[in-house]
């Protein structure tokens, strides 16, 4: 089950990856569709309103020829170009003036900041070709200039001299006629803005909505956390209690043997002793966790616990220095599975003596085992006391067990703040010292 759950992350990960993906895409073209349609809109009004004033131009100079005749002076080298240039902007002063208006009144109150020109781009002398300029006249320009144009429209209108024969037809006749093409461009300074705001309640919308789902995310991880912790306590209390039930059981077997053959007064307290241990580790297996209520280490435990040990392991010599003489604040349990766990661990790897000293100093219980067992290289000091791990030569565990001993020895000991130091030698043995912190 939690196999599967994990397998979920990463899927779950990568459809949230996509969504948001798919949303930043939904947003953007989303973005590019508004600012087009801000742009066209604004350009269709620019582009009637300067063909209209083109219009009106056109038609003005059809009545007035002062623009026909500046343009022929120019062209005939009458008057410098400055004089021209001066004279050509001043004339459409109206038009321009009409402009700013109409951008004013028309955009400013929708709160755009437009920037627009309109230039002449050429004027050419139709009969022989010839360009009166030879670069575009800005007839046009806002005081905030244009840094990316877009060209709203292109247009073109003629100007020429025109004269009435005499006939009887009438023929209006066109003398030195000028061909002049024009451009407006224009730009919206503020469009980010502008496309934001009016895309305000969708973008909340999306923020809303991946929200939603991380939210959602972050939640089921967590649940799956929580369970993977639960599962993890189960699994060490199932192992814990285990490795436990292998002593007493073992020390029973011993003892029923020796009640077979005859009466030892010894036996009946150890007997006792081992079923209170059974039951408290039962205790903990109902309760998936550790009482709540501590049995106190009495001095007289440390002597009980030895002499467990040495009706399980006969051939093992065990020698106690106990110099501990009032009560301690640590559970009796745990203590018990500290000892018995290191010196099971002395009688799994063939020490024949092991040695053990306690006592308690300044508010703070002191312990050691010493065994002359077959010892271990340095390498392996500090893999010792991870969860599962065995000592093992050329690839082969020489020793039967689960690697779990030292695991909850470093788990009790870090529990209550003390630690726990090991020296050893190949061949020679092993000395585990600790030292555990407690107040009166």
């Amino acid at each position: 089950m939690i196999a599967k759950s994990k397998i979920l992350i990463p899927v779950f990960a990568a459809l949230f990856l996509l969504l948001l993906g798919i949303q930043v895409y939904f947003m953007y073209k989303t973005y590019q569709v508004k600012e087009r349609d801000i742009y066209r809109s604004v350009n269709d009004g620019l582009t009637n309103y300067t063909d209209n004033l083109e219009d009106i131009q056109e038609a003005k100079e059809r009545n007035d020829d002062s623009l026909q005749e500046i343009i022929i002076q120019y062209h005939n080298k009458e008057i410098n170009k400055k004089d021209f240039l001066r004279y050509f902007i001043e004339n459409r002063k109206s038009a321009r003036e009409r402009l700013i208006h109409y951008i004013d009144s028309r955009y400013q109150k929708d709160g755009y900041e437009i920037s627009a020109r309109i230039r002449y781009l050429s004027i050419v002398h139709l009969p022989d070709s010839s360009k009166v300029i030879t670069e575009p006249i800005v007839i046009f320009e806002t005081q905030d200039k244009l840094k990316n144009p877009r060209i709203a429209s292109n247009g073109s209108w003629e100007t020429s001299t025109t004269k009435r024969d005499d006939t009887e037809t009438g023929q209006v006749e066109k003398k030195n006629t000028f061909l002049v093409k024009t451009q407006t461009d224009f730009e919206i300074r503020n469009i980010k803005s502008i496309v934001f705001k009016e895309l305000t309640l969708l973008i909340i919308c999306c923020i809303i909505l991946l929200s939603g789902v991380l939210l959602l995310y972050i939640f089921t991880i967590r649940n799956l956390i929580q369970q993977q912790k639960q599962v993890e306590v189960l699994h060490n209390i199932v192992d814990n209690i285990s490795h436990e039930f292998k002593t007493p059981i073992a020390t029973l077997k011993i003892a029923s043997k020796a009640l077979k053959k005859e009466w030892n007064p010894e036996t009946l307290p150890l007997i006792d002793r081992q079923i209170s241990r059974l039951e408290s580790l039962m205790f903990q297996l109902h309760k998936d966790e550790i009482p709540d209520e501590m049995t106190a280490i009495q001095p007289e435990d440390w002597n009980f616990f030895i002499q467990d040990l040495s009706v399980t392991y006969p051939t093992t010599d065990f020698k106690l220095e106990n110099t501990v003489s009032q009560e301690l604040p640590f559970d009796k349990n745990l203590m018990e599975t500290v000892i018995k766990n290191l010196c099971e661990n002395s009688v799994k790897y063939g020490a024949s003596v092991i040695t053990i000293h306690v006592r308690n100093g300044s508010q703070q219980l002191e312990f050691e085992v010493s065994d002359n067992g077959q010892g271990m290289e340095t390498k392996e000091l500090n893999n010792i006391f991870e969860k599962f791990y065995r000592i093992q030569n050329n690839n082969i565990h020489n020793s039967k067990g689960l690697g779990l001993g030292l695991y909850f020895v470093k788990k009790i000991i870090t529990n209550y703040g003390g630690k726990i130091e090991v020296s050893s030698h190949l061949h020679t043995g092993s000395t585990f010292k600790i030292l555990i912190p407690y107040e009166n």
